[in-house]
């Protein structure tokens, strides 16, 4: 019994490093000087704070590829920056906002981890929330501002699977990858 408990406890605390390290990081930042007494007493608490409050293991391991990741990144500064400048000039312009719509996208992934991002990236994009998530289902509520006709709609709906193909290729496991079919790689558009 033991020998199965040992290879677990040393996979989990592996997995807990980042996280101890983090809340140490940020206890002597919340404390805002540098002192032994500081180091130590924020160990103590990321120690408890594991210990007492420990996170569900994140199913579905995940890797990150640096190649996607970038192009992940690069493209979400520059839909960050362009949403952004058009949400601007969509409230100053006097006729405002014409019409928002809801839209629901189908996902192809299902991983929490995946979904996490993917969420994120598109609430934190202006001009988009996500108000819904069903991951049994797999799909996903967003509310979108400016949209002038059906076509626009569509354009959301493909905008949310190249963002959801972007994400996979740059942090899903080889089987999320191959789950989003035939999509060339690191393009973020269909191959149809």
């Amino acid at each position: 019994m033991s020998d199965e408990s040992t290879p677990e406890s040393g996979h989990r605390v592996r997995h807990q490093i980042p996280l101890l390290v983090w809340l140490v990081l940020v206890w002597n930042l919340l404390w805002g000087t540098w002192s032994w007494a500081n180091l130590l007493g924020g160990v103590a608490v990321a120690l408890a704070v594991t210990w007492l409050l420990p996170l569900p293991p994140v199913v579905g391991g995940s890797r990150v590829r640096p190649l996607p990741t970038l192009f992940f990144l690069g493209y979400f500064l520059v839909d960050l920056i362009r949403s952004g400048a058009l949400v601007a000039w969509q409230t100053i312009r006097p006729r405002g906002i014409d019409r928002s719509a809801i839209i629901t996208v189908q996902l192809r992934t299902d991983s929490d981890l995946l979904l996490t991002v993917l969420t994120e990236s598109l609430t934190l994009v202006p001009g988009s929330m996500v108000i819904d998530l069903d991951r049994e289902r797999r799909t996903l509520a967003l509310h979108v501002l400016h949209v002038r006709d059906d076509a626009d709609v569509e354009a959301q709906r493909t905008a949310v699977l190249a963002q959801e193909e972007r994400v996979v290729r740059a942090f899903g496991s080889p089987e999320a990858v191959a789950a989003l079919g035939g999509a060339e790689a690191g393009t973020g558009r269909d191959a149809r």
